[in-house]
Parts: C-alpha cells; sequence; structure tokens
C-alpha cells in the first residue's frame, strides 16, 4: 500500500536520488531536459509514492511544454525504486496524475516512451509533434484528456514560458 501526495519542495533531492538510481547516467543530457530547464514542475501533478514507513517508493512529474503554440503537459519522469518494480506502482502513478491533470482542465499530455508499455494508458504516437533532437520521433507520443485534444496539433516542442 503506497501513499501518494503531491511532490514538496522538501521531496525534490530525495526523488531526484531515485532518478539517478532508475535511470542511465547522463540522463540530463536528454532533449527532454531542455524543455524543463529553469522552469518548475506543474504544481499538485507531479506526485511522490511513500510505503507505509515514509520510504519513498516512486515518482512522477509532468512539466508545461508548447507544441507550436498548443499549450501541453509532458510527462516524465516516472520512476518506481528497483526494490519496488512489478507491484503495479507505476501504473497507479500514472492513473492517479492523469486524473489529476484531467480535473485541473489540461486537455493534452505527451511523453517520450515505449508505446507497448505507454498504450496502456491511453498513449498513442503523435503525428507531425516534433521534440527537440536526437529523439526518436517513433518515441513521441500522446493522450487526449479531453476528446479530440490533440486534432490539428503539430509543430515543434518548445519550452513553456510564463
Amino acid at each position: 500500500m503506497y501513499d501518494l501526495t503531491p511532490e514538496h519542495d522538501d521531496d525534490w533531492w530525495e526523488v531526484e536520488a531515485l532518478y539517478d538510481l532508475c535511470f542511465a547516467p547522463g540522463r540530463e543530457a536528454l532533449s527532454s531536459y531542455r524543455l524543463r530547464d529553469d522552469v518548475p514542475p506543474v504544481s499538485k501533478l507531479s506526485l511522490v509514492a511513500r510505503d507505509v514507513d515514509g520510504v519513498l517508493a516512486g515518482a512522477i512529474r509532468y512539466w508545461p511544454v508548447l507544441v507550436g503554440k498548443t499549450p501541453a503537459l509532458l510527462l516524465g519522469p516516472v520512476a518506481v525504486h528497483p526494490t519496488r518494480q512489478s507491484e503495479g506502482l507505476g501504473g497507479q502513478l500514472m492513473r492517479a496524475s492523469l486524473k489529476i491533470a484531467k480535473a485541473q482542465g489540461w486537455a493534452r499530455v505527451m511523453l517520450v516512451g515505449d508505446a507497448p508499455y505507454y498504450g496502456k494508458f491511453g498513449f498513442e504516437l503523435l503525428q507531425g509533434v516534433v521534440m527537440p533532437p536526437p529523439t526518436n520521433p517513433a518515441r513521441v507520443l500522446g493522450h487526449a484528456l479531453q476528446s479530440g485534444a490533440w486534432d490539428g496539433v503539430c509543430g515543434d516542442v518548445c519550452r513553456f514560458e510564463a
């Protein structure tokens, strides 16, 4: 059993340590990180999962981006501690955070990932949405939180400037 709560400022370094553990060295060199530089994650949408002892078991973050001039959420990273994998926690984080995103009025979510896994949560290949290089276009996926939210949306994915 895990308690999912919004990530707070005091969770930041613990979550970063989890991402360092779960992902390859140099993860911050990925093009998606250039879209996140100096942009805070979306408040109340980025979640942490803690067990009954308060130990961090997983985390998910979302960032605002623009696709052309259209706002969207960029999901990622999502990580589950290696000792907690295969318990369904990643799916729990995905479903809970997508539900919150929809309730907050967001229309569309995108990510860079494996279609077979993320397809279980309603993500599909996005045509005409271009992530900064060297992103593989076959891994650029989107999910409509509102019917037709991705219809006609195309262009370069850019940093969100508040």
